[in-house]
């Protein structure tokens, strides 16, 4: 199956918004009818910060919640003091920019593990940091109306997760979670009915990763998980090994493929990979996070675009201030628009792009 032979995502946004970021992108003012995009702030009232997950909510999401199709939803690592791995919010964000609270979770320190099913929930991970050192972790379903109807927890294949992607087959759900203190991706099968999500089975399919303390991320490993389900592949970027691999399979291997198959390390222009999405125009989307192999000055907080077989794309400049801004990504298609989505823990916003075009 081939994808649509779409342009580059970040091209077309840098093109639009008339950026000019090196001879290695070329303005195609035509290539796009529109730009719109929004920014807003992911500080609830309670003051927390560090917003490092973020997910679309998909169109079909039943209606009558407190969030809707087209919402956007981040996670607070930090409470309000700053304090690492103690956040516990979620808030929504509207088409418009409208901020609210979906929902306050009583385990701390809510990550870049983020994820939203077609059938009314969303899931999100932990990695709760006490004393300064990080602790057992966990994932947590809720419905729609931000009440919690399941927590799923593993010493061993969910000891930390860090983030996540999503295979939504409606009724029932691949989850697949990468842990950062171990250094592995673990695959859950879910089923979906009548108003409960139930864990079917849990695989270790990674493994391997390098990991590392950090002190300004707490700690490096595994971040980023994005699934081609055309191509059965799940993409990792592997922050602390500054590269981005793929785990051939990943829908029904029932071992470890260890670290898989390197995809992408280019270290002129991957420090640190965090966020990962695999946008609709085929392409893979990372975004720097300068923790480990930052670069020299004015090439920090990039999003960086590359195809599945390992082609440098183009970059972005999330923000040019301090490093370290740039974390969760997240995209999604519908009809004849193309939504792009990246968090900024250094302001503590989230600016989502819509891309129309005839394709």
């Amino acid at each position: 199956m081939k994808h649509k032979s779409y342009v580059p995502l970040l091209l077309a946004v840098i093109s639009l918004e008339g950026i000019a970021l090196g001879d290695d992108l070329f303005p195609n003012d035509s290539i796009l009818d529109s730009l719109q995009s929004i920014t807003a702030s992911t500080i609830p009232a309670s003051g927390e910060l560090n917003p490092y997950g973020v997910a679309f909510v998909p169109a079909g999401f039943p209606s009558g919640g407190s969030i809707a199709a087209g919402d956007v939803l981040v996670a607070n690592f930090n409470n309000s003091t700053n304090t690492q791995g103690t956040g516990t919010t979620i808030v929504s964000i509207s088409p418009t920019g409208t901020q609210s609270l979906f929902t306050t979770s009583t385990l701390i320190g809510l990550d870049t593990a983020l994820g939203v099913l077609s059938h009314g929930f969303v899931v999100v991970g932990n990695l709760p940091v006490t004393g300064g050192s990080p602790g057992q972790g966990a994932l947590q379903v809720f419905n729609r109306n931000g009440k919690l109807v399941a927590t799923f927890t593993d010493s061993k294949l969910l000891d930390s997760p860090w983030d996540l992607t999503i295979n939504d087959q409606g009724s029932k759900a691949q989850v697949f979670v990468s842990n950062v203190l171990s250094g592995t991706v673990t695959r859950l099968n879910l089923s979906i009915a009548s108003g409960t999500v139930t864990l079917v089975s849990k695989t270790q399919i990674g493994s391997g990763y390098a990991t590392a303390p950090n002190m300004a991320a707490v700690v490096v490993g595994p971040t980023g998980l994005a699934y081609d389900p055309s191509r059965h592949i799940l993409y990792v970027a592997s922050t602390d090994d500054n590269k981005i691999f793929g785990i051939d399979d990943a829908d029904d291997r029932t071992s470890s493929a260890g670290t898989g198959f390197v995809v992408f390390a280019d270290p002129n222009h991957l420090h640190g990979p965090l966020g990962l999405t695999l946008a609709p125009n085929g392409n893979l989307i990372t975004a720097n996070g300068d923790a480990v192999f930052a670069g020299p000055a004015g090439t920090q907080n990039l999003l960086v675009e590359f195809t599945e077989g390992g082609a440098f794309v183009a970059k972005y400049h999330l923000d040019r201030g301090a490093p370290g801004g740039a974390f969760g990504v997240a995209s999604a298609s519908s009809q004849n628009a193309v939504r792009f989505a990246a968090v900024d823990d250094d302001l503590n916003t989230v600016t989502v792009w819509t891309l129309r075009s005839p394709f």
